[in-house]
């Protein structure tokens, strides 16, 4: 039987805690009372403390993703009559003369 999908109120619990662990732990890296890398652990506490809330967060909103590089880049109009390979075509028929 699959498992139906998570109610609108777990959905931000789950989504409130997936971002409170995801502070707390770049609290802990950041104020270097875990270490990034250690001999013993390897990388483990920065992905427990990093990736995996990030995948989490990841998990529970999909479209996010998609979202984030289009806000965060400004729509700039066409230029018209600017053509990039205008210019090496008029210097190779040139050269040809």
């Amino acid at each position: 039987m699959p498992a139906s999908p998570p109610s609108r109120s777990d959905h931000q619990r789950l989504l409130g805690a997936a971002v409170l662990w995801l502070l707390a732990g770049s609290a802990l890296l950041l104020s270097t009372l875990v270490p990034w890398h250690t001999a013993w652990l390897g990388w483990t506490p920065a992905f427990w403390l990093l990736g995996a809330p990030l995948m989490v967060l990841l998990a529970l909103e999909p479209g996010r993703l998609r979202r984030l590089p289009g806000a965060s880049r400004a729509r700039r109009p066409a230029r018209d009559g600017l053509v990039w390979h205008d210019s090496a075509r008029r210097a190779a028929t040139s050269r040809w003369r």
